[in-house]
């Protein structure tokens, strides 16, 4: 636990969360900022609008500040699918351009390049490697390799999409040196931070990043169906409009002039009535904690809770799949002997939370807890992988 954050979090006596890389606990004055939002359109309509002008541009100015870019390049999202296929379907591709992603990406950073097919693109996966030559008899995701991505590179190559963090398996990029080998051949970067922004630190512009994606309700603790788009503006220039609505557009609330005029800044991608409240709602967990503490102090606090954690597993009966620093992130994948689906609902009626797709149950603390109860949950997890044997 960081200094600081008792007052924020103070409930610590509850069921012990540690699927922050899933949907999580809402952040209670998030979750307050909302009930004012509703309570005043219930009591008001649209006359309790005026009151919350504000909520947008304030967000643009919060994720600004998270990512160390300019507010301008900030758009409110619902989720990183929108975001993304905003993107993907918006770039200028042309037939025989290529991608490259990763074979075992999420869907939401998939689907959208998938259907770049239409036009004649060319989506090229990257296998499944362990970066530190490990094997695997349960053939599960582990993640990519460097090497093969600047093999598969050609002079058709027009974007890289990746996800800062591999959902599965707790694999991190190495934003900086992607970055700049993007940089250095004219490749965009495009990448799904939904399982980083709000654990590890970000900085869009010094990693060379062309466009970034995140939900707010995992890493940041945020509402459901919250999210940012980052979009560097020159990249921004290149993108088509492929949803449109008054919201896009200059003229905005003159719902009589048709005038094709649309900004040219992140609002672009707010193209028609979007999700106040819970902007409202991520706005207050940037404001009261993510601008607060030190997004590296955030990040090393994660992983010494981590190892608190496995400090206390019987290595027998639980294995974490460990990368080198560079690689690390907020997830911790951990191999155990057992089927995952029945050992998930046993570890919640037991009081702790976690989550396991492709076989691995994941770790996944956040810097407001505490160490006692990462020493309470790895004893219950021993316990029910042994009774699962």
């Amino acid at each position: 636990m960081l200094p600081g954050t008792t007052d924020l979090f103070p409930d610590a006596d509850g069921p012990i969360f540690l699927g922050h890389c899933s949907v999580s606990p809402l952040y209670r004055t998030a979750a307050r900022a909302i009930r004012d939002f509703t309570d005043d359109i219930a009591a008001r309509g649209v006359g309790g609008l005026k009151n919350h002008f504000d909520i947008l541009p304030r967000l643009h100015d919060n994720g600004a500040r998270l990512l160390g870019c300019a507010a301008a390049d900030i758009s409110f999202v619902h989720n990183t699918a929108e975001a993304l296929s905003m993107v993907a379907n918006g770039y200028p591709f042309a037939p025989g351009d290529q991608i490259i992603s990763y074979v075992h990406e999420y869907p939401s950073n998939h689907y959208p390049w998938v259907l770049q097919g239409r036009r004649g693109v060319e989506l090229i996966l990257l296998a499944d490697r362990d970066p530190l030559g490990r094997s695997d008899p349960g053939n599960r995701p582990r993640g990519w390799s460097m090497d093969e991505l600047e093999e598969r590179v050609t002079a058709r190559t027009r974007v890289v999409a990746i996800s800062h963090v591999q959902f599965s398996s707790g694999y991190a990029a190495d934003l900086r040196l992607l970055g700049g080998f993007c940089r250095e051949r004219g490749i965009d970067l495009v990448v799904d931070c939904a399982q980083s922004l709000g654990c590890l630190p970000l900085r869009a512009e010094a990693c060379h990043i062309a466009a970034l994606a995140a939900s707010g309700w995992k890493w940041l603790l945020g509402p459901w169906a919250s999210g940012l788009l980052y979009t560097r503006s020159d990249f921004r220039r290149k993108l088509q409009p492929v949803m449109t609505g008054p919201g896009m557009m200059r003229q905005h609330l003159d719902y009589l002039d048709h005038r094709w005029n649309p900004h040219n800044d992140g609002r672009l991608f707010e193209y028609s009535t979007v999700a106040w409240d819970h902007a409202a709602g991520l706005n207050a967990v940037l404001e009261e904690v993510f601008l607060r503490f030190d997004g590296a102090a955030i990040r090393d606090e994660v992983f010494r809770l981590q190892e608190v954690f496995l400090a206390h597993c019987d290595p027998d009966l639980v294995r974490p799949l460990r990368f080198d620093r560079a690689n690390r992130s907020g997830i911790v994948a951990l191999e155990v002997g057992g089927d995952v689906g029945k050992i998930m609902p046993r570890l919640a009626a037991a009081g702790v939370v976690m989550t396991g797709p492709a076989g691995y149950l994941r770790l996944a603390p956040h810097f407001y807890q505490q160490d006692r109860q990462m020493i309470g949950a790895a004893a219950i997890v021993n316990r029910i992988c042994a009774e699962q044997r």
